[in-house]
């Protein structure tokens, strides 16, 4: 695109739909070698019952050898997240003034999800003592950083806190690996449940940006969760994320489950720019806690399987949302937020689209409108004066 003409620098992209599409064309393979591999799985699942003693005496060295790669595995995996654990918690979070005042009270601390998984949280709270509310931002596919947003909620008297997801940020779990978006969808009622009883009485909002604005509606789907919320904030959501071919959708959980981990080659950082801000876009991507190699077969289908689910399920929706996307979006479809805003059921909602803008809103130019836009919206929530 023009951008990265005028700018030198490479096309660089995260998120969902423009990570997957890759691999969907990897997956577009001759059909001898699906059957191969169905055939392989067979007999992994099915192994001979009868082995002679001398045939499992010969097996045994081979089992005491795969047992050692996977202890192997499972140990740079535990060095890789301790890793990131400590470059999390060396990240400045603080906010200084000219004169050195810090105007914002944070810290991080670990929350365990519904499968004992740590799960790396930050806070940041004003120096107020009284709170108007409280966001709670769940992020995307490979990001975690929302420090400015933070910034400008506190300067308005918003409490923000944020958790990574699993195989993000400073959370468990391999880089780049989430093993299901259901369990995401279950840590954020959990994480939404603490932070209400550590703040008994103060409004919240839950924030989903992309996959994370997935996770969020598909979260406020359950009555639990939209009662505890006065509204929800989508930006980007992905919400029509479609196979390149009709056989992807096939194939997608055969390959989940053989090969959860692998790595699609084709599918790395090169492609659709999130941002038209050169600065934002060399600074998000020069984070090493933000994951920039080929997606993994279970996180694309994990995506393409919420992403299906919430397409059905637009006229369920009854929670109030505020949904933002950008007109020039091509990570995420801004028609499917005009979708969701036309058919949800929900008796308050609004929807606003940027002409121009692209998939990281939050790190566009004009992230100090699009913030202000938020926190206008909830103010608006919290006066109770209705439909926008």
């Amino acid at each position: 695109m023009s951008m990265a003409g005028e700018t030198g620098m490479e096309q660089l992209t995260s998120g969902a739909s423009n990570r997957i599409i890759p691999i969907l064309r990897t997956l577009r393979i001759p059909l001898i070698f699906l059957q191969s591999i169905i055939l392989y799985l067979l007999l992994f699942l099915f192994p001979r019952r009868r082995q002679t003693a001398v045939g499992a005496a010969d097996e045994a060295p081979q089992l005491q050898a795969k047992t050692a790669r996977r202890r192997s595995v499972w140990r740079r995996e535990e060095e890789d997240t301790l890793r990131r654990r400590a470059l999390a918690e060396g990240w400045d979070m603080g906010f200084e003034t000219a004169d050195g005042e810090v105007r914002c009270r944070w810290g991080t601390s670990l929350f365990f999800g519904v499968r004992r998984n740590a799960l790396f949280c930050r806070s940041w709270l004003p120096a107020v003592d009284e709170l108007k509310g409280i966001l709670i931002i769940i992020h995307g596919l490979n990001e975690h950083r929302y420090t400015q947003f933070a910034k400008q909620l506190t300067s308005c008297r918003y409490g923000v806190y944020a958790m990574d997801w699993i195989g993000h940020g400073g959370s468990d779990g391999l880089h780049g690996y989430v093993p299901s978006l259901d369990h995401v969808v279950a840590d954020t009622g959990f994480f939404l449940e603490k932070i209400k009883t550590e703040n008994p009485g103060v409004p919240c909002f839950l924030f989903g940006h992309s996959t994370g604005g997935a996770v969020v509606l598909k979260a406020a789907s359950y009555p639990h969760i939209e009662e505890m919320v006065e509204g929800i904030v989508l930006t980007s959501p992905a919400l029509r994320v479609r196979p390149a071919h009709p056989i992807v959708r096939a194939v997608a959980p055969l390959f989940s489950l053989v090969v959860p981990k692998l790595q699609f080659k084709g599918a790395n950082k090169r492609g659709i720019p999130v941002s038209r801000d050169p600065a934002a876009l060399l600074a998000k991507y020069s984070d090493p806690l933000v994951y920039t190699g080929p997606i993994r077969v279970r996180t694309g289908h994990e995506i393409l399987r919420i992403s299906s689910y919430l397409m059905q399920s637009f006229k369920s929706v009854t929670v109030p949302f505020f949904v933002l996307h950008g007109t020039a979006d091509k990570v995420t479809d801004p028609l499917a937020s005009q979708d969701l805003y036309n058919e949800a059921g929900s008796k308050f909602k609004d929807i606003r689209l940027y002409d121009g803008f692209l998939h990281d809103l939050l790190f566009e130019p004009e992230r100090e409108e699009i913030g202000q836009d938020i926190i206008d919206w909830m103010e608006k929530r919290l006066d109770g004066s209705g439909r926008y």
